[in-house]
């Protein structure tokens, strides 16, 4: 029945007009992600691609998961958070690149209304961790360096269980609340994300209800938790650099940086990539960029944090080394 244009809707025909558009949205079962290429050849070729880095991350993080939990000169705060943040690099990049190979694989597009529920909880809950964890491990440097006579005091076993089950718990929160809140939307322009996984700005798009506005002052919330986090990580390191240029030795400096420019490195590549992508403007949006975007906040940082810590931390490499050493002579 139409409606003539300047009546009201009465109000039992808006929440019957609602009730229909979330049926519309829940009837939906399968969903369709972006894909990589048209042709089967550059399929396979993007499969191949794909399961490199991924073998690539699993192999780098799971090399430092290792190290530090087998020797026990690594069994120090420092460590204890890489290690935590290599398991977070390892759920991170399992969320979204095997949905991905398997559909560049088989040729296949499609994605459950659960899966793609699953990959928004994970990844905003990993995600999360992942940023408030380098947080923490900038407090950390700060106090080994700033207050080094403090350190065992601040930085206890207690202390630092206590900061990294923050880091997870308040981020799994913050997941629940961004899953919780997204999929309340009712969803009914079409089925095809431009992404190749559920991102939240993709699934807004498909939104057909003002109440999406929701989902963006979460959003905005967020990145302000994210921002005050960043900031948070500047200050810590510009009392460490002012800390350490008055150290009279050039040992110590050198080994004061070497711990402190990895941890810069990778706040700097996830921090700007993610920014870029949640507040990015949508004259700037397309189809390609987002997918670059995408690719380097949600697999490129999981997969080189491994590389830039082992790179520069001379205890990590020598960790390391032995671990391959042992393994290849009980080969042997």
């Amino acid at each position: 029945m139409e409606v003539p244009m300047g009546s009201a809707l009465p109000l039992g025909g808006v929440c019957k007009a609602e009730r229909h558009q979330r049926s519309n949205s829940s009837s939906v079962a399968d969903f369709l992600l972006l894909a990589f290429a048209d042709t089967r050849e550059l399929q396979l070729l993007h499969f191949w691609l794909l399961l490199a880095i991924y073998l690539a991350a699993l192999l780098g993080n799971g090399l430092i998961i290792t190290a530090v939990a087998c020797d026990h000169r690594l069994h120090t705060p420092m460590y204890f958070f890489l290690l935590n943040l290599a398991l977070l690099d390892l759920g991170c990049i399992s969320t979204t690149l095997p949905k991905a190979m398997a559909n560049s694989l088989w040729d296949n597009r499609t994605i459950s209304y659960g899966g793609g529920a699953a990959q928004v909880f994970f990844l905003f809950f990993l995600l999360g961790a992942e940023y408030f964890l380098l947080t923490v491990m900038a407090y950390d440097r700060y106090v080994a360096i700033c207050n080094a006579l403090h350190y065992s005091t601040f930085m206890s076993s207690r202390a630092c269980f206590k900061m990294a089950a923050t880091a997870w718990g308040s981020s799994f929160l913050n997941s629940v609340l961004h899953t919780a809140n997204t999929f309340s939307l009712p969803l009914c322009h079409g089925n095809a994300l431009d992404q190749f996984f559920w991102e939240v700005p993709q699934i807004l798009r498909l939104s057909c209800s003002d109440s999406y506005l929701r989902e963006v002052g979460v959003l905005v919330f967020s990145l302000r938790l994210v921002f005050g986090c960043f900031v948070s990580i500047v200050l810590s390191h510009v009392q460490i650099f002012r800390a350490v240029l008055r150290m009279p030795l050039q040992h110590g400096r050198h080994k004061a940086f070497s711990t402190c420019f990895p941890h810069l490195d990778v706040v700097s590549l996830f921090a700007s990539t993610a920014m870029f992508a949640y507040l990015k403007p949508p004259s700037l949006s397309s189809p390609s960029l987002d997918l670059l975007v995408a690719l380097l906040y949600s697999v490129l940082p999981p997969t080189v944090n491994a590389l830039i810590h082992s790179m520069r931390n001379r205890e990590l490499k020598d960790a390391l080394k032995k671990l391959i050493h042992l393994v290849i002579f009980q080969q042997d």
